[in-house]
């Protein structure tokens, strides 16, 4: 049964259900809006708002299946049949509806249900349902349901079979339905003989297949997955399942894991095309093939929802996961480019599910591709590096790269470790792979430190929610057809919650039953203005926000009066600011227009900030974009201004907004029916966002200029309105004032600034000729005037207003000076722009008596507030303390002075 059939058996036995029919949810974007989570990592989260009670759930059952990441255990992919990054999770999912009976039973209905009649056939004499050891109401159940006797329903402990989200909030025992994949895959067992955890020797033949959640009690002070306190009952019991898809494919396929299902294998089989070796040969090789194979569909995913390559966050892991796709290629033989080989192969496949993959392809493979070109430098930098290190370590006696070099190579040149392990034997040398996981596990700590603190800034939204569901409705949105509006106070937020009053001085959320003020999201800054109450009151607007959906909350400060709910609101918006955050959001959908005509439809929105006068607008790109595209894009959208074209706004399905051709952006999370604005027939976007009535009343747009924020990403900032105006009346009277001073008329200006330049280059030029022809005749001076002490011919010397690189030119000059066949040392100081620096230079019948410029170097620079070092032979350093360098010099002179003698 292909994957794409077990897909759509999976959401029919829910959507069409006779008897608890289920609302059918498309799989959110992987990037979703969670402190938490830097990906989606399970079925339920694109619900959890409803589970924790922040947001009212549209209906009483739903069904998905789930685009999911989870990376915490990258170093296990290909090494179990368990562990991928990118998976599909199938659920169900019952808000306050079904409970315990109806989940085991959907469940076990379509696992046995033989495969004519639309399940999925699996043998009943292989399954294991499993519980929380003390629900007794499940065991009761799961007997009633599937006929078996007691002992063929497994109990485990709460590390098991008991849920929750890591943090206070619903929890509740969890039952598994484990399939038996016989004794290949694990020894021979009795139930009597399991204990409270499932046995690892037992992980790989039970083989859990679905996860059914029983939401019922609420959890405080959660310390462990088994350590937490059970506050009581949740008022409403919920139901979550979770079913991993490439789990079932690969059981109902025939195949032995995950990696071979019909969506994965043909990667693999495109690998060992490329690569000349067989997949089942040889074990290292066939975990190679299989990190190439969940890595470079994991990638796919990635950049399909928006993801870019970086150095953090969602960036570093799809980052991470390239690049071990590309090293296990070149592990296994092929060092070529192999992305533009393996890519499309996977995206035949999952576009087969996901056709927004096809759509997008273009950006998709151009970010993809400029990342392992990016990475294939890396390597050959990161092999230079590592040639010296190994020089280094030999030079030096050892055998043994250590721990440190190992791990900066790994973290801040990208270089892999199974890459320094391999190049290092070559070299005849180990790695203190010991000390290279030390500091490797000391990043993981501090990450997941990281990540706990994150996870407990986990906003909480129980005051909203009360609000909320006090008014009974979702706060009416009035500003996109008026900046002024009456309604009425309907709940009062503070940092001790819901509040009855707030007087004169106070800070508060107030939330009114109907408002024009908009509320900050999709780029565009909030408003900010002035609300009037009936009993003379009166608040100043500083922020708006939207903390749960259909809730809008002034962040205001009481300027006079005592603020109660009930009072009728008079809400005045800050006019000229809106206008102009108006315009500046305009100008965005223009640009993002222009810069898609210019570059191609890969230069896809990633971000943009809509503030007063002003926009930054971030897109893909594969590199800098030229002069002549800034200034055909800022020709384009000033030619839209004068066309004056009406800006209307739609409100359509998402289909029927896909088809107009409405541009959706990644990340943004949308509903079934979606808000699209379009300027005239030119440009058009998703947007929930205020707008300018016209394009003519941008007046004009400046493009100030742009820049890389990451790999695959550049920013565009610019101006709008009056403060574009004002920009290019400033650059106008510095243009006349130029061509005042050079006597030239503007357009003549860059070809007379060029030729002041190039003169005054020139004049450089020969001015250095001369400061270091003065400097050099020094030279010869110095090593005539050279000091012997103990046969050495010693010059120490201070060389005012010469920097390091005129220092050392002095010093080696000098050194050839000295007379052929006596030792000499010559160490010379420079001091220029608060700094200092130091060189010294030791010829060969010096070093022969044990003289070391090095030792030299090292010996003042501490002296002189720094540091430095080299070789034998010349050795530099530097400091900043000027006032300590005649010491310094005397230091040398008594150092040569004891080596003498």
């Amino acid at each position: 049964m292909s994957t794409a059939e077990i897909r759509r058996r999976f959401t029919s036995h829910f959507a069409d259900n006779p008897t608890l029919p289920h609302t059918a949810v498309p799989s959110a974007s992987l990037l979703l809006d969670d402190p938490n989570l830097l990906f989606v990592n399970a079925g339920m989260v694109p619900f959890k708002p409803y589970f924790l009670g922040q947001e009212r759930p549209p209906y009483p059952r739903a069904t998905s299946v789930q685009k999911c990441i989870r990376t915490p255990d990258i170093e296990d992919v290909g090494r179990t049949t368990r562990h991928g990054t990118f998976f599909e999770m199938c659920g169900n999912f019952s808000f306050g509806d079904y409970f315990k009976q109806g989940a085991i039973e959907l469940a076990w209905d379509l696992v046995t249900k033989p495969r004519d009649e639309g399940g999925w056939g699996l043998e009943e004499s292989r399954l294991y349902p499993s519980v929380y050891v003390e629900d007794q109401e499940a065991i009761d159940i799961w007997r009633k349901v599937t006929g078996f006797p007691d002992e063929r329903i497994l109990k485990f402990g709460k590390k098991e079979n008991y849920w929750s989200m890591g943090v206070p909030g619903p929890g509740g025992p969890s039952s598994e339905i484990l399939y038996d994949r016989g004794v290949a895959y694990g020894p021979d067992f009795t139930p009597e003989e399991l204990g409270p955890d499932m046995p690892v020797k037992l992980e790989d033949r039970l083989l859990e297949l679905w996860n059914l959640v029983f939401m019922q009690e609420e959890l405080s002070a959660v310390r462990a997955k088994d350590d937490f306190d059970v506050v009581g009952p949740l008022p409403k019991q919920n139901i979550d399942t979770g079913m991993g898809l490439e789990r079932v494919a690969f059981l109902l396929q025939g195949v032995d894991n995950m990696y071979e299902i019909d969506v994965m294998m043909p990667v693999i089989e495109k690998a060992q095309e490329l690569t000349g070796r067989t997949y089942g040969a040889d074990h290292e090789d066939d975990v190679r093939f299989r990190v190439v194979a969940d890595h470079v569909r994991s990638s796919l995913m990635l950049i399909g929802d928006g993801v870019t390559p970086g150095n953090e966050g969602r960036g570093y892991v799809l980052r991470r996961l390239m690049r071990r796709a590309i090293r296990s290629m070149r592990l296994l033989g092929c060092e070529d480019r192999v992305l533009p080989e393996l890519l499309p192969v996977s995206r035949d496949k999952m576009g087969e599910t996901y056709e927004g993959l096809h759509r997008d392809w273009e950006r998709i493979s151009t970010v993809a591709f400029a990342e392992e070109d990016a990475f294939r430098q890396t390597l050959r930098a990161g092999t230079t590096i590592f040639d010296t290190a190994t020089a280094e370590v030999k030079q030096s006696g050892g055998t043994v790269l250590s721990g440190e070099r190992a791990f900066a190579l790994h973290d801040t040149y990208g270089f892999p470790i199974d890459l320094t392990l391999e190049m290092a034997a070559e070299q005849g040398l180990s790695v203190d792979e010991v000390g290279f996981r030390r500091l490797m596990d000391e990043q993981r700590q501090r990450a997941k430190a990281d990540a706990r603190a994150k996870k407990g800034a986990h906003r909480d939204a129980t005051a909203y929610r009360t609000v909320a569901d006090s008014m009974g409705a979702p706060v009416e949105f009035t500003g996109y057809s008026e900046t002024v509006s009456d309604g009425t106070v309907s709940g009062l937020v503070t940092a001790d919650g819901v509040v009855d009053a707030v007087r004169e001085g106070d800070e508060v959320e107030l939330v009114l039953d109907r408002t024009p003020f908009y509320a900050e999201g999709g780029g565009q800054l909030a408003d900010q203005g002035i609300i009037e109450l009936s009993n003379g009151a009166r608040l100043r607007v500083e922020d708006v926000q939207s903390p749960v959906t259909g809730l809008i909350v002034h962040k205001a400060t009481v300027v006079n009066g005592e603020v109660t709910p009930g009072l009728e609101a008079h809400s005045v918006v800050d006019l000229a600011r809106r206008q102009s955050i108006s315009r500046a959001h305009t100008a965005t959908h223009m640009v993002h227009k222009a810069f898609r005509e210019a570059l191609g439809e890969t230069a896809t929105q990633a971000g943009s900030e809509n503030a007063p006068g002003r926009f930054r607008f971030d897109f893909s790109a594969a590199g800098a974009v030229p002069e002549s595209v800034m200034g055909d894009v800022e020709a384009r959208v000033n030619d839209v201004i004068l066309d004056d074209l009406a800006v209307h706004a739609e409100i359509m399905s998402q289909a029927e907004a896909v088809r107009s051709g409405a541009m959706a952006l990644f990340g943004e999370k949308y509903g079934d029916r979606v808000r699209v604005v379009s300027v005239g027939d030119w440009a058009r976007e998703l947007c929930g966002g205020t707008h300018a009535g016209s394009s003519g009343k941008l007046g004009v747009i400046k493009l100030l200029h742009e820049s890389s924020i990451g790999s695959g990403v550049r920013r565009v900032e610019a101006l709008v309105g009056a403060d574009a105006y004002r920009f290019l009346a400033r650059e106008h009277v510095l243009v006349n004032q130029l061509s005042e001073a050079l006597k030239a008329r503007p357009e003549e200006l860059p070809e007379r600034v060029n030729d002041i330049v190039e003169k005054l280059r020139a004049a450089e030029k020969e001015l250095e000729k001369v400061r270091v022809g003065q400097l050099l005749a020094r030279a010869g001076e110095l090593a005539a005037g050279a000091e012997q002490v103990g046969g050495v011919a010693l010059v120490a010397t201070r060389a005012p207003g010469a920097a390091g690189g005129d220092v050392r030119t002095l010093a080696l000059d000098v050194r050839g000076r000295l007379p052929s066949g006596q030792p000499g040392v010559v160490v010379v100081v420079g001091d220029a722009d608060a700094k200092v620096s130091v060189v010294a230079a030791v010829n060969d019948e010096a070093r022969a008596r044990g003289f070391s410029a090095n030792e030299l170097v090292r010996a003042v620079g501490p002296l002189l507030g720094g540091k430095g070092g080299g070789k034998d032979d010349v050795a530099q350093g530097g400091g900043s303390d000027a006032s300590r360098i005649d010491e310094a010099l005397a230091l040398v002179r008594s150092e040569v002075g004891k080596a003498a003698s």
